[in-house]
């Protein structure tokens, strides 16, 4: 009776919650002072903190950036007290909103299984602005991220596009990224082996380029719309993105980018240090876990918890991102970015690994990653250092406007925490 009871009670607090929407942004006033704050800006021409710094918020955009600033009437000012304020935080490429549990398959609508190469495939189609996803990841500080669709066994090594995204509830960015699994982990996907895949991608490349070359009764791979679609990208010189960890995949993946003039980055790259100089010269961002240690395949035998500090030793743009693509693994971008500082990586390459150069990678440098004036305001002020895991957001601004730091999951812990307490007064 007992369990019954125990499990009546949480059927109960999760059925409050979930149908309890979370807390609204906060609309109230238009001007926001953020006073003697540490600012990492993370402008390209920035190379450190700006101690004891003030940052005016005006309509939900940055309008001043320095000291003793006047707060205009009604201005909202929040003391700082010394502590960081940096751009809002990369929560990688992943599914958020584009899945509500990583365990349960039915909630992500993250892959196509149509048996086909399917470019023309947009996974931000099914974005939802108002998964809850959104509102947990805004409470540890992450305000965008990109949306990336996965190549999945029935499917095809060219997943499809994805795009960057806000965490406040707005649309994609328009532009497109174009997602490629390459390497072992592919090899389903093509056939058997990885000899096939950069064969596959050429055919590809020639139906969208040249379809007069492609006879009637010749096999194709892709549809009418998928050739129209990656032509259109190759035209706007479009960033693919190829998934690839050893490192003579990499190299063979810069030498067809090379041949074919495509616009790549490298999504994994474990062993992506091997190959630093070639991907220094060819100026090819890497996106990579600095979590990623263990060989778990054959394919990751050279990985290392030094690969993102070697890269940038070489010069090599460096992002962040977890490779476990599951909802609830976004949340890690700040501790691998940490953890990459522990390995040798200086603090503010990590820093930007999270926040300027994937706002860069991925075009939209205008709206996320720094914190400069005309800006529309996207930044955190947290209670301890950024890269910390034990830091913790005490404001978000996303889209110009504070966010609540509440949500589903705040409000499940606070209902326990209530009848916990009130179970130890009685």
């Amino acid at each position: 009776m007992k369990l019954l009871s125990t499990l009546s009670l949480i059927g109960a607090t999760l059925a409050a919650v979930l149908v309890a929407p979370a807390a609204p942004a906060d609309t109230g006033g238009s001007s926001l002072l953020v006073r003697n704050a540490t600012v990492y800006t993370m402008t390209r021409d920035a190379s450190s903190a700006l101690t004891g710094t003030d940052v005016l918020v005006q309509d939900g955009r940055v309008t001043a950036i320095g000291t003793a600033l006047a707060a205009p009437t009604g201005t909202r000012v929040v003391d700082a007290k010394g502590r960081a304020l940096t751009p809002g935080i990369f929560g990688g490429l992943g599914h958020i909103g584009l899945e509500e549990i990583g365990l349960e398959q039915s909630t992500g609508d993250y892959a196509q299984r149509l048996g086909q190469m399917r470019p023309e495939f947009d996974v931000t189609l099914a974005f939802n602005p108002e998964s809850m996803s959104l509102a947990v990841h805004r409470t540890n500080g992450i305000t965008f991220s990109v949306l990336a669709p996965a190549a999945a066994r029935g499917g095809s090594l060219v997943a499809g596009l994805g795009a960057p995204t806000a965490l406040d509830g707005s649309a994609p960015a328009p532009v497109r990224s174009m997602f490629v699994d390459l390497g072992g982990d592919a090899n389903d996907l093509s056939g058997g082996s990885r000899a096939a895949q950069f064969m596959l991608l050429r055919q590809a490349l020639v139906e969208a380029r040249a379809p007069n070359l492609v006879m009637v009764h010749d096999e194709r791979l892709l549809s009418p719309s998928g050739r129209q679609v990656l032509l259109e990208f190759l035209k706007g010189n479009g960033l693919f993105v190829l998934q690839v960890d050893r490192a003579i995949d990499i190299r063979n993946a810069l030498a067809f980018a090379r041949e074919e003039k495509l616009n790549i980055a490298i999504r994994g790259g474990a062993e992506a240090w091997r190959v630093a100089a070639e991907l220094a010269a060819a100026r090819v961002p890497v996106i990579l876990d600095p979590l990623d240690n263990l060989p778990d395949s054959f394919d990751k035998v050279g990985a290392t918890l030094t690969n993102a500090a070697r890269l940038r030793a070489a010069g090599v743009t460096v992002a962040v991102s977890i490779n476990d693509t599951d909802v609830d693994d976004a949340g890690k971008t700040r501790q691998a970015a940490g953890n990459a500082v522990a390995h040798g990586m200086p603090k503010w390459d990590a820093l930007a690994a999270v926040t300027r150069v994937p706002a860069e990678i991925f075009g939209v440098a205008d709206r996320f990653g720094s914190i400069e004036r005309g800006r529309t305001a996207d930044l955190v002020l947290w209670s301890g250092d950024p890269l910390e895991v034990s830091s913790l957001p005490d404001l978000v601004v996303a889209g110009g406007r504070v966010q609540t730091l509440e949500s589903r999951h705040t409000a499940l812990r606070d209902r326990h925490y209530e009848r916990v307490k009130a179970g130890m007064a009685r």
